[in-house]
């Protein structure tokens, strides 16, 4: 385990339920490819914070790297209208271009 990800972990077991170390593991992990575990902590900080962008785009990552498309369309389609409502023209367009790739 890295420094990092023991940080992270280490955040997340003093404080379960703050969605900021939850995102930290979560992207730590999916940064070494474990999208399972990722997806786990990014769902997490995704219950606690449902307006959080970047955490539906990467849970709909998790999925689609697990294979799951069809879980993964709702979150990216989540993803694209809080893209659209808060004004994020890049994200908007990383997650556009995901729904494409699925069809």
């Amino acid at each position: 385990m890295n420094d990092a990800l023991a940080r992270y972990q280490s955040m997340v077991e003093q404080n379960p339920d703050n969605e900021l170390a939850r995102f930290s593991l979560g992207k730590a992990l999916f940064d070494q490819a474990d999208y399972a575990a990722a997806k786990a902590h990014f769902a997490v900080a995704a219950a606690n914070k449902p307006d959080w962008m970047a955490v539906q785009i990467l849970l709909g990552r998790c999925e689609l790297f697990l294979g799951d498309k069809a879980a993964a369309k709702p979150i990216l389609e989540k993803a694209r209208a809080l893209a659209k409502q808060q004004g994020h023209v890049g994200p908007l367009e990383q997650v556009e271009e995901l729904l494409r790739q699925m069809q």
